[in-house]
């Protein structure tokens, strides 16, 4: 049995009020759209998570409310303040721990997470946004592996890559 990453970046986040510290800021009207789009684009296609793990920033916890209004079952979702501005490697170490779920979807934040998703892959997709991952940018990953405790570095297939800007 194969396992399948959504990895996502949060949207665009609010930076109009400079007392709100950087976990608390909120999305701004375009990131609640694009969220709302990516959602929608996420069970079009298929890419149904039966695990969230998510950074417990205000950013992600809101885009995670948006893209699920898509979704007719919930899955279980777990806020991790060891994703909140994580390293790759941190990210790929709570991934592993993920063995339950077929499907994950990660919510986290650059740089991190555009060094995770570059890491993870055995070959980039063809977009000029890939290595920079934009707020709301979600690759598409899949391993052929039995358990997310075997995942490593260079063994993800792009399935797809999708950011708000293509929707």
């Amino acid at each position: 049995m194969a396992r399948r990453l959504i990895l996502t970046r949060h949207c665009k986040s609010d930076w109009g009020d400079a007392t709100i510290s950087d976990l608390d800021r909120p999305l701004n009207a375009r990131g609640k759209k694009d969220a709302l789009g990516m959602g929608r684009r996420l069970v079009e296609s298929g890419y149904l998570p039966d695990l969230v793990l998510s950074s417990d920033s205000e950013r992600t916890k809101e885009t995670w409310a948006l893209l699920s209004t898509s979704l007719a079952v919930q899955p279980k979702v777990q806020w991790q303040r060891a994703l909140y501005l994580a390293a790759a490697q941190d990210m790929l170490d709570v991934l592993r721990e993920a063995n339950e779920a077929q499907s994950v979807l990660m919510l986290g934040h650059n740089p991190g997470i555009a060094r995770f998703a570059d890491m993870l892959v055995q070959r980039a997709p063809d977009h000029p946004r890939f290595r920079d991952y934009p707020t709301g940018a979600t690759t598409i990953i899949d391993f052929a592996t039995e358990r997310w405790g075997d995942v490593d570095w260079g063994a993800g297939q792009v399935a797809d890559f999708i950011i708000p800007r293509d929707l």
